[in-house]
């Protein structure tokens, strides 16, 4: 995957993105542009873990999937990969899951990446359409929960360790900071 990045004269394709493969970093594509980043570390990771337990349960009971780590097309040549993402049914052999069938999105902020996750994906994923949207800061394990409302996000509730986020759409779960967070 390195010398195809570093060969690589102008703007990427969705195309071209597309052809890069499984890759050890996660690679995202915004608008022409290749965002890498390492692996996750074990605490973000054990997060993603723990709260994809809880919302896996609650995803099946209300006939959705929970996906880990997925390209999602929010519009032709911006793919992230989130998290996590609670879906409607989708064909799970395709590569990619297009931002219309995605319910809610979840992102564990990193300190090196806390930008990209509060401003420019939150503000993609609003302009995509997708309704809910939940962050979880890593070191202090607060959770933040936004509902879009038009072309951006409102922030509905704010739990921290200690407190409890009783998720009633798009599915139901009850999430403890503590229970995620080491």
């Amino acid at each position: 995957m390195t010398a195809a990045v570093f060969d690589h004269d102008g703007p990427w394709t969705e195309e071209e993105y597309l052809a890069l493969g499984e890759t050890q970093q996660r690679v995202e594509l915004f608008d022409g542009s290749l965002h890498v980043t390492p692996a996750p570390t074990p605490r973000h990771q054990r997060i993603s873990r723990k709260l994809g337990n809880i919302l896996e349960a609650a995803a099946e009971t209300a006939g959705l999937e929970l996906l880990e780590a997925v390209n999602v097309r929010l519009r032709p040549g911006r793919i992230p990969i989130p998290d996590l993402v609670i879906t409607g049914p989708v064909d799970l052999d395709e590569l990619i899951i297009d931002a219309v069938d995605v319910r809610l999105i979840c992102e564990i902020i990193s300190p090196s990446n806390a930008a990209t996750d509060k401003v420019l994906k939150m503000h993609y994923y609003a302009a995509a359409g997708i309704e809910w949207y939940l962050l979880i800061e890593q070191e202090t394990g607060t959770l933040h929960l936004y509902r879009r409302q038009g072309s951006h996000y409102v922030e509905q509730s704010v739990t921290k360790p200690g407190d409890t986020l009783e998720l009633s759409e798009p599915v139901k779960a009850t999430i403890r900071p503590e229970e995620l967070v080491p």
